[in-house]
């Protein structure tokens, strides 16, 4: 039983389908995170309230899953938001579901699924539909994709608050990249918006979302994978304009990572930070500093670490920090050795008792997409032998996801509807946008080719996508037109390498000790462009500006 609730919680497991199935009754399952206020407030309002606590203990077997240790259910039964309230059949299907439930509207709820259950029984269940239709529609990659999202991005574009849709309003980071080469002024005036509103000007760190749609309304969980996102897409606005207003806003929460979300005893990045209690961010910074610090989730997963490193590492190529480098090297050092085997990335960092038992322990394509991201991002800027790491992710991840043409989330069975195949956009780009890189990286076209197959695979709703799925087009782009190129001959920290690294945009790769370069000597390509070579920084720049003109 929760602590905090009168409700008796089961673990998610077969044992819980059981249990409902013998005694003919649905599941409630709650999906809850740690960082979650809302999910705490139901805790605290509507579970922990005598009469519906034993109403859910006498007619459902009530479930509680942890949405950053089941990215899977949470995939499947997410109802939009969190705390998602889903009541199943015994065999898994939605009978219906909500969002946040107040005691008088969680009342209603229950009267009414025991009411459907009664009469339709596990007949009323349903297969969400992207569980049902499994085959995307497919077709050829265009370069109308990236016009229809710029399209999208123009079209959502908030111009009196900044960033894109009304409310609530995201920092979408791949948007603001996507933006940043395509239309810069639109994609500054949104990093603006971000950094003024959604940054903690007091601790550093970016909160996760405003609920409102002049980005009041502020949302005080501050999460890993979030803000290693935007200290890469502020890193690239700082390559991209040359000025500190977008350098800060990486610089300070490169400073939060290190501190607040450092995990010193794993050697790892923690989880996330809790909201803490509201009345503290309206506090002066010295009456702040005094207050009680918002709980840390300490518990280190591989996904959001790659992240970091990813984020850590492209402030550093720009910057020289010592700082991003020293920590994103130490957590890339327990990523490797800790939760890295034979290219399949574990879940989350836990004993290996722990970890044998649960159904995390699977290979999963988001950890497996973001592990070669920050791979690629090594090689090309620290260690040119984290390639070989980064080949084994990659073959891993098409021997054991790949379906057809593009990848499932994970592999295996699974309780309830983790056992139906899942194809998810978003994580299938991601991974698509690393093999694009590591094409570059190993000369191997396979890579590449298998990308292009991916995204294909997707291509024929394309015209559909959001703007959250900006990346999607970044990538699409990158796959027709083929990424500059900047090869050099030393290895990475020469003076030729980090000049390299901080010309042109931010979807160029950079390959150091490049095969076939002498030491001392560089070189920029496009496609079938390949420019003279390059003995100094001014030459290497002189070579892109003609490769890209």
């Amino acid at each position: 039983m929760n602590d905090s609730t009168r409700v008796e919680w089961r673990e998610w497991g077969q044992d819980a389908f059981d249990e409902a199935e013998v005694a003919d009754v649905p599941v409630l399952c709650a999906l809850t995170a740690t960082w979650c206020d809302h999910c705490h407030e139901m805790d605290a309002e509507t579970y922990a309230e005598p009469r519906i606590a034993a109403h859910i203990n006498d007619g459902f077997v009530p479930v509680r899953v942890d949405v950053d240790s089941h990215p899977r259910v949470r995939d499947r039964y997410n109802m939009g938001g969190f705390p998602s309230t889903v009541f199943l059949a015994p065999d898994g299907t939605v009978l219906t579901g909500a969002g946040y439930l107040g005691p008088d509207g969680m009342r209603q709820v229950l009267d009414s699924v025991r009411t459907m259950w009664e009469t339709k029984g596990a007949g009323a269940g349903r297969v969400p539909r992207p569980l049902r239709e499994d085959e995307p529609p497919a077709s050829e990659l265009s370069t109308d994709i990236e016009a229809s999202m710029l399209g999208q991005l123009t079209e959502s574009y908030d111009e009196v608050a900044g960033g894109w849709g009304t409310e609530p309003k995201f920092p979408l980071p791949d948007a603001l990249e996507f933006a940043l080469k395509r239309d810069r002024e639109m994609a500054l005036r949104s990093f603006d918006a971000v950094g003024a509103n959604l940054l903690d000007e007091y601790e550093g760190g970016f909160y996760r979302f405003a609920a409102e749609r002049d980005w009041a309304g502020l949302q005080h969980e501050k999460l890993l994978d979030s803000n290693g996102a935007l200290v890469r897409a502020f890193a690239n606005a700082y390559l991209t304009t040359g000025r500190n207003e977008y350098r800060e806003p990486a610089e300070r929460t490169v400073e939060f990572l290190t501190t607040t979300l450092w995990n010193d005893d794993d050697e790892a990045f923690a989880n996330s930070q809790a909201p803490g209690e509201p009345e503290a961010y309206g506090l002066e910074p010295t009456e702040r500093e005094a207050a009680d610090d918002p709980p840390v989730d300490e518990r280190v997963f591989a996904g959001p670490n790659a992240l970091a490193v990813e984020g850590l590492l492209t402030y550093y190529a720009y910057t020289d920090d010592k700082r991003a480098r020293r920590y994103a090297e130490r957590a890339l050092s327990t990523l490797r050795t800790e939760l890295l085997e034979d290219g399949v990335a574990r879940h989350r960092l836990e004993s290996a008792a722990e970890d044998e038992s649960s159904e995390e322990a699977t290979c999963l394509l988001s950890n497996q997409a973001r592990t070669l991201a920050a791979l690629t991002t090594t090689a090309s800027t620290l260690d040119a032998d984290a390639v070989t790491e980064a080949e084994a992710v990659a073959d891993a991840t098409v021997d054991r996801l790949r379906n057809g043409n593009s990848f499932l989330d994970s592999e295996g069975d699974g309780v309830g509807l983790c056992d139906r195949p899942l194809r998810p956009l978003d994580t299938n780009v991601a991974l698509a946008d690393g093999l694009v890189e590591l094409a570059v990286l190993t000369g191997e076209d396979r890579y590449r080719r298998i990308a292009r197959e991916t995204l294909e695979e997707f291509a024929g709703a394309s015209d559909r996508f959001g703007v959250q799925m900006a990346r999607y087009a970044t990538v699409a782009s990158r796959l027709l037109e083929g990424p500059l190129v900047i090869r050099v001959g030393d290895e990475p920290g020469s003076e030729l390498h980090r000049a390299a690294l901080r010309l042109a945009d931010h979807e160029k790769v950079v390959v150091p000790a490049a095969g076939g370069l002498e030491a001392g000597i560089a070189r920029a390509e496009r496609g079938e462009r390949v420019s003279a070579p390059a003995e100094t920084p001014e030459q290497l720049s002189e070579r892109v500006q003609e490769i890209l003109e």
